[in-house]
């Protein structure tokens, strides 16, 4: 029986209660109830109509997602108002704990499609091996989910969906959409797709081609590497950006040949970008690489190193080692 949130948060705010109650005995396990009581209190707070995104920071900073996960289950289960609900699956889907994984199965299901579209987003950042749950969502009505359940999809790394998913793409009309299709399919590693996406570098939409051709590239197809590198060897930097693009996510042992002569373009823009997605892609070499040039380069070119290294979430005490390994700081 699901209730409205005047009527479940009474229940939650008893399970709060008495939490705190059994807060008793060693130091440790009075610290982990704490935090276990303050996650609660965060849910209750996401039904009350609190940010998702700062819930979501608060609960993985708290270290208790899966028990988080357990609280929003219970949640789910007994609130009826349409907001809240989206709002705690949205909130489960950002945990990213394994925890989660059932519930955002079931929610899948679910009635109302911005749940359904969360679950897929959910099911995708855990590279759930579920796929037979993502697969009906190809056909889903709303674009949003089909979009997230082809992302997640591609995010499972499992060969045999290659096949369902470029048959969607060829039945999808919305460009966004068909795009996000495509790129799974290069997620999906399923190399006898290539064919297929290759007729796509034909299609009327840039979008479509620039999809297939990130595709290709995942794939490690000849012909994605040759689109990427049409635009590699644009004199418009804007153009240039574009083809870095189709290397994102592709390993490093296959984009090397065509990002390590990157390093030393002038455009150090590019020449960062080309170091990230190389680390990314496998080359651990690459983040020293980034840290030692953003320390010995000058302010305007430093920018550029700045921006790759905080999209890598770099931690200080890291960047520090770097620079002691390197000799270039104490």
């Amino acid at each position: 029986m699901r209730l409205p949130v005047r009527s479940v948060l009474p229940l939650l705010l008893a399970a709060l209660l008495s939490s705190s109650l059994a807060v008793a005995g060693p130091a440790a396990a009075q610290k982990r109830m704490g935090r276990r009581a303050e996650s609660e209190q965060v849910v209750v707070g996401v039904i009350q109509g609190g940010p998702v995104p700062a819930a979501v920071s608060r609960l993985r900073y708290l270290g208790e997602e899966p028990y988080a996960a357990e609280v929003i289950n219970e949640a789910l289960r007994r609130v009826m108002d349409e907001r809240p609900r989206r709002n705690l699956a949205a909130v489960l889907a950002g945990l990213e704990t394994r925890a989660a994984e059932p519930t955002l199965a079931r929610l899948a299901g679910d009635d109302d499609s911005t749940v359904r579209m969360y679950a897929a987003q959910g099911l995708g950042r855990l590279k759930s091996r579920n796929v037979q749950v993502l697969l009906p969502l190809l056909d889903d009505k709303s674009s949003g989910v089909r979009r997230d359940a082809a992302k997640a999809l591609g995010a499972a790394r499992n060969p045999k969906v290659g096949r369902v998913l470029i048959a969607a793409a060829k039945q999808e009309q919305e460009l966004e959409v068909r795009a996000a299709m495509l790129t799974a399919v290069g997620d999906s590693g399923d190399a006898k797709q290539g064919k297929a996406l290759k007729e796509f570098l034909a299609g009327d939409s840039e979008g479509t081609r620039f999809a297939a051709a990130r595709g290709l590239c995942r794939l490690g197809a000849p012909e994605g590497f040759a689109f990427a590198g049409k635009l590699l060897a644009s004199e418009d930097r804007f153009v240039r950006r574009q083809g870095l693009e189709l290397y994102e996510g592709v390993s490093a042992k296959k984009s090397a040949p065509a990002l390590k002569p990157l390093l030393d373009d002038k455009d150090r823009s590019l020449a960062a970008g080309a170091a990230r997605i190389l680390y990314q892609g496998g080359d651990a070499t690459m983040l020293d690489w980034l840290v030692v040039s953003s320390w010995n380069a000058n302010t305007s070119d430093k920018l550029a190193y700045e921006k790759e290294l905080e999209t890598l979430q770099l931690q200080d005490d890291r960047r520090k080692a770097i620079l002691r390994r390197a000799g270039v700081a104490k």
